[in-house]
């Protein structure tokens, strides 16, 4: 039973309506002794009825059909509310609250700031309150190197709050898993199968858009917490009123510029510097904090 309830939420987290499929499934086979695709082909799609086999869920009855396998331990896990809350996390997880569009929609408007100077004069200027302290006393390669690491610090902990690591190690999980029954099947010369899998690979094409929303949804997050640090740097260059000690970085192997040169075609020094700096930063947070970012 344990082991069943475990196949059984594993569908719930892929997709609710395998729920509904595998239930279609255990009635034909109370009813009849045994199920084939015919008898349930208008309450599911063909992917759904692979899924079910491809999980162990319905075994084949020496070629007369198929059963499901310990329909007891089925019945109770259909019936178990940690299935029914798998489902619905599994129809709903990636779905972006208002708060992220929110979110996304301030981080355009920010974006703004880089070509018109009435919205970087303005955020810029309030972020010198908070920044202005720090550059009168550090030198702004300093100062940027603080920016880089805070920015680290809050992205790394963003993505590991806002995505879901399990949910999107089960997409990437179950796209290889198909992608490997297709070239079994492809390689058996069964063409029903690859016409079956073929219509499941279009089927979980909803999945890897949730997949794409959790990978964007702490972006948001990050963008607009970071354009205003980044516009912040780019109104002390410009501002004719401020003045930037020093005058110039000498980065490796380029030298000493100033820190408005292109120096990686139209990579300004300063962004060059931030980008090194947070990277390496970066790196050392998660691996202090223990913090993956990345789906297993």
């Amino acid at each position: 039973m344990p082991r069943t309830a475990e196949k059984v939420e594993s569908l719930a987290r892929e997709d609710g309506a395998l729920l509904d499929a595998l239930e279609a499934v255990l009635d034909v086979v109370e009813d009849d002794g045994v199920v084939e695709w015919s008898d349930v082909s208008d309450e599911m799609t063909s992917g759904q009825w692979g899924r079910l086999i491809e999980k162990g869920l319905l075994v084949d009855a020496d070629g007369s059909g198929f059963v499901v396998d310990d329909p007891e331990g089925v019945r109770d896990a259909l019936s178990d509310d940690d299935v029914s809350d798998a489902a619905a996390d599994g129809d709903g997880e990636s779905s972006w609250s208002s708060y992220d569009k929110l979110a996304g929609v301030g981080a355009l408007g920010m974006m703004a700031g880089y070509s018109l100077p009435a919205v970087r004069d303005a955020i810029g200027g309030s972020l010198d309150v908070l920044f202005g302290p720090l550059e009168a006393m550090l030198p702004f390669y300093v100062v940027v190197m603080v920016l880089a690491m805070l920015t680290g610090l809050y992205s790394t902990l963003l993505q590991a709050n806002l995505m879901d690591m399990d949910k999107m190690s089960e997409y990437q999980e179950q796209m290889q898993e198909i992608q490997e029954r297709r070239k079994d099947a492809k390689e058996r010369g069964d063409e029903e199968a690859l016409d079956r899998i073929q219509q499941e690979q279009m089927e979980a094409m909803g999945d890897q858009m949730g997949m794409f929303k959790e990978q964007i949804r702490p972006m948001v997050w990050i963008m607009l917490l970071t354009i205003p640090v980044f516009l912040w740097m780019y109104w002390m260059l410009l501002s004719p009123n401020q003045s930037i000690h020093p005058q110039t970085i000498t980065l490796p192997l380029i030298g000493s510029v100033n820190w408005t040169d292109g120096v990686l075609g139209p990579l300004q020094a300063w962004i060059l510097w931030y980008f090194l700096c947070s990277m390496g930063f970066t790196q050392i947070i998660r691996k202090s904090l223990n913090i993956q970012t990345t789906p297993t």
